[in-house]
């Protein structure tokens, strides 16, 4: 194996070289090249962009540059020229994310906010299709896939969605939003493989079924290496995963649309973890393999009712197996949503709806996780109402709501919010925001117990402690009253510039009290009771920058800075302080593609139950993406693309528990794909 390790010296002269190239495409652009102005090559425009409608922040098509919330867009071609193979590695083109790989198949993902493996402030939809996990309340990011060609957009809101979205929408929502039948039809194949992606492939057939109706058959799988630990040995977490769907959309008649689409997936996952035991050497080391398989259907039915008034309604049903060490769980989701949007009046728009989410769980209790009882059924309803009011005709617009919602956990719950939104000019745009959003409790924190770490004894007459979080029935929701201000700067069709500033109030958050320990024969359980004794508070600003230098090349420049009084928490490290992505999209004649990535994040913490503190330091990184893309006709594209390019690996993150620290490798890999 070869090494090409560029740390220390040569890391900066491979940043100065990739500099060097961003700075001649600028001046090439500047010079303005013969011919230059025929090639529209980077994807869509500034002006195309702003002008793409987005429904996460109101539950309604508005125009982004119009939404008075911090939301972020990722495009279908910003999906295909960063060369990211999966959902996650995306969302660290967005502002105010915080995205860290902890292994080969583990990602932490949050927004404004620390990190974990199981971000539990952070609702993550597909589809419309909530993916939030009640058990630990987080998302498993490595079951959450799709087809990334057949991504129509990726909506991110940091900040808090709950009067429209519900309890758990409180740092943040994403919204992965796929393509119609309709616009995805004909044939797609696309493989490959390289250093850590062994091996890739996905195929997409599109056909009509009618003159009004279309469908779509899609099928995916991939093989991907193991990564290693900090000191050179293998990491044990290489892991293979296949899914396939569907996706019909029928035009029924002039005014009803209906949508039935579904998914089944199903993997194995390898790891190599180290459970705590009360039997010497107190850690057991476990050759793991986790056996992953779900599947969803969903229907979804619109009808317009009027000029100025039309009916949504869908419902879902989901199904997740998971089986590992140290938990072994099965959960079904069902989920029916009705929404009416119309206007009355030449002031009032107006969105309403209801819904009702169930879910019916089966777990069996391990050495590790126990849950009682192991079998629950939970409820929620809810409803929410929210009125846009127009203030000053195509200049002021002022956005009352509220959200209602009774869970059998606390009861009852009222997310209100208040948003504001002036248009200055046509270039110049402010908003503001005041939000309330509650967080509600998972199954682990009221029923369950988890054993995080065991301490060895101290002499041979002392038993060791086993240290285990363990549930209350009295936990609350956790709380946040949210305060936002953004403004938007459109000049032109060349840049924009969007910032966005925070303060955060949180209240009734998680921490541990101690509770009577038990001796339990050959050890000492040591309960640490979760409670709602902390509260904190975090701000920051955020920005994302555009710049279309000229037809054949366009940068994005997202900043975010992030500081908070939450160090003192038991439960919660420190997120980066600043975070920064570069991304440039070059286009450097008719059919070949050069798409540099820079990204910078700070120095952080994580909790880790294995380090002395227990804090385990993460240093500060900075990593490079790569990829070359050849068209030789329309129809085909070879793409290569490195990632991580500037270290042989680099350490992003450690998970809470069970697993050792992993470091991200430098990796390289091919693709090829073909439309017919």
């Amino acid at each position: 194996m070869i090494d090409v390790s560029v740390d220390g010296k040569h890391k900066n002269t491979w940043i100065h070289l990739v500099m060097s190239l961003l700075a001649a495409a600028v001046l090439l652009c500047l010079s303005t090249p013969a011919g230059a102005e025929e090639l529209d090559l980077t994807g869509m425009s500034l002006e195309a962009l702003m002008d793409v409608k987005v429904t996460s922040v109101s539950k309604k098509e508005q125009h982004l540059s119009d939404s008075a919330a911090a939301i972020f867009v990722i495009t279908n071609d910003d999906l295909r020229r960063s060369g990211v193979t999966t959902i996650p590695d995306a969302l660290r083109m967005v502002p105010g994310l915080n995205v860290a790989r902890i292994d080969a198949n583990k990602w932490a993902v949050n927004s404004r906010g620390s990190n974990s493996r199981f971000s539990e402030k952070l609702l993550v939809l597909i589809d419309g299709r909530s993916v939030y996990t009640p058990f630990f309340s987080g998302v498993y990011w490595e079951v959450q896939d799709v087809m990334l060609e057949d991504v129509e957009r990726i909506e991110v809101i940091r900040g808090p969605g709950a009067t429209l979205w519900g309890a758990n929408a409180v740092n943040g929502v994403i919204n992965i939003i796929t393509r119609t039948a309709a616009d995805t039809q004909g044939g797609l194949v696309s493989l490959g493989g390289g250093s850590f992606e062994n091996a890739f492939a996905a195929a997409r057939y599109g056909g009509s079924m009618g003159e009004n109706t279309h469908a779509r058959l899609y099928a995916k799988g991939f093989d991907r290496d193991a990564y290693e630990y900090p000191d050179g040995s293998d990491a044990g977490d290489d892991w293979s995963m296949r899914q396939g769907g569907f996706r019909i959309d029928s035009e029924l008649t002039a005014g009803d649309s209906l949508t039935v689409q579904g998914d089944i997936y199903q993997g194995d996952i390898n790891q190599q973890l180290e459970l705590p035991s009360p039997e010497m050497p107190y850690l057991s080391p476990v050759d793991d393999s986790a056996e992953v398989a779900g599947g969803n259907l969903v229907a979804r039915w619109q009808r317009i009712l009027s000029s100025t008034s039309e009916l949504t309604f869908q419902a879902y049903y989901d199904r997740n197996d998971r089986r590992e060490a140290w938990t072994d769980q099965e959960l079904h989701s069902y989920d029916i949503d009705l929404q009416h949007h119309f206007r009355a009046g030449d002031r009032h728009d107006l969105v309403w709806g209801a819904r009702y989410h169930g879910t019916r769980d089966d777990f069996n209790n391990t050495s590790i996780v126990s849950l009682d009882p192991t079998h629950r059924s939970d409820d929620l309803f809810s409803a929410f109402f929210q009125d846009e009011i127009t203030m000053i005709k195509e200049r002021l617009w002022l956005t009352l709501g509220t959200k209602l919602e009774h869970n059998d956990y606390t009861g009852n719950e009222f997310q209100p919010s208040t948003r504001l939104f002036w248009a200055v000019d046509a270039t110049h745009k402010v908003w503001a925001a005041v939000s309330r959003a509650v967080r509600t409790p998972s199954r682990v924190e009221t029923d369950g117990q988890v054993v995080n770490a065991v301490i060895p004894p101290a002499n041979m007459f002392m038993p060791p402690i086993l240290l285990a979080a363990t549930g209350d029935g009295n936990f609350d929701s956790e709380r946040l009253t949210a305060y936002e201000l953004g403004y938007r700067f459109i000049p032109d069709h060349a840049i924009s510039l969007d910032i966005a500033a925070f303060y955060n109030d949180y209240e009734n958050l998680r921490t541990i009290e101690d509770g009577p320990p038990v001796f339990q024969g050959t050890h000492i359980l040591q309960p640490l009771v979760f409670t709602n004794d902390y509260s904190a508070h975090t701000y920051g600003v955020e920005l994302a920058l555009a710049w279309q230098a000229c037809d054949w090349a366009r940068m994005d420049l997202a900043y975010s800075y992030l500081d908070s009084d939450l160090e003192a928490s038991q439960l919660l490290g420190t997120a980066p302080r600043h975070q920064a992505s570069l991304r440039s999209a070059i286009s450097l004649r008719d059919g070949l593609d050069l798409d540099i990535w820079f990204r910078y994040v700070d120095e952080a913490t994580t909790v880790y139950a294995d380090s002395a503190n227990p804090f385990y330091p993460i240093d500060d990184h900075i990593s490079l993406d790569l990829r070359l893309a050849w068209r030789p006709i329309p129809d085909l594209e070879l793409s290569v693309a490195g990632q991580n390019l500037l270290d042989s690996s680099h350490l992003e993150f450690v998970q809470e528990a069970y697993t050792r620290p992993t470091e991200v490798q430098r990796s390289v890999y091919g693709k090829i794909t073909f439309r017919f």
